[in-house]
């Protein structure tokens, strides 16, 4: 049946939400690999990578990559929850420990199913810091707060890794397309 009109493709919100967290919390994994064989290969103390900054009143390397997995697992469980707190727990130190983070946070989000994330969609979401807060519907707080977050510190470890002289570049960013099979 072909009336001539395109039909809209029906997303849900785990759709756009869970596999796009996967795509780059491996990239990160893959960034840290190639953080550390920098290290292994030009002498570099991991500490210079893991405690870099792009600018002094920027966070670490080490709170870049801890960031994705608060923006991405952590705001699904808050969106669970119905409210989301900044996370300011001390980032981990060393290569194995970030790796540990984001591979836990990877083993989470495998887990999921499509209609445990769907089932959120339409609920209420409190972001709260300190005594302020901000109300949001769960698929708005993913979509407009946490993802836009999540992609922030992704693209600055990748940043602080390229001004730290290691050889990454767009496709290492990118990692695991979601292609046709």
């Amino acid at each position: 049946m072909s009336t001539g009109e395109e039909m809209p493709m029906a997303l849900s919100l785990y759709t756009v939400t869970v596999p796009l967290f996967q795509q780059i919390l491996g990239t990160m994994l893959h960034l840290l690999d190639k953080a550390e064989a920098h290290c292994a290969q030009t002498g570099v103390a991991p500490e210079t990578i893991i405690e870099a900054r792009l600018a002094p009143d920027m966070l670490p390397f080490s709170y870049q990559v801890k960031s994705t997995v608060v923006h991405s697992l952590g705001a699904i469980d808050g969106v669970k929850a119905g409210i989301f707190r900044p996370d300011d727990s001390t980032p981990p130190d060393s290569f194995p420990a970030l790796r540990e983070r984001v591979e836990g946070a990877l083993a989470q989000l495998a887990a999921l199913t499509p209609a445990e994330i769907d089932a959120l969609e339409g609920g209420d979401m409190r972001f709260a810091f300190g005594e302020a807060h901000v109300d949001f519907l769960a698929e708005n707080f993913l979509l407009s707060f946490s993802f836009p977050n999540f992609l922030f510190h992704a693209t600055t470890a990748y940043d602080i890794l390229r001004a730290q002289g290691v050889a990454v570049g767009k496709r290492d960013f990118l990692g695991r397309l979601a292609k046709k099979r």
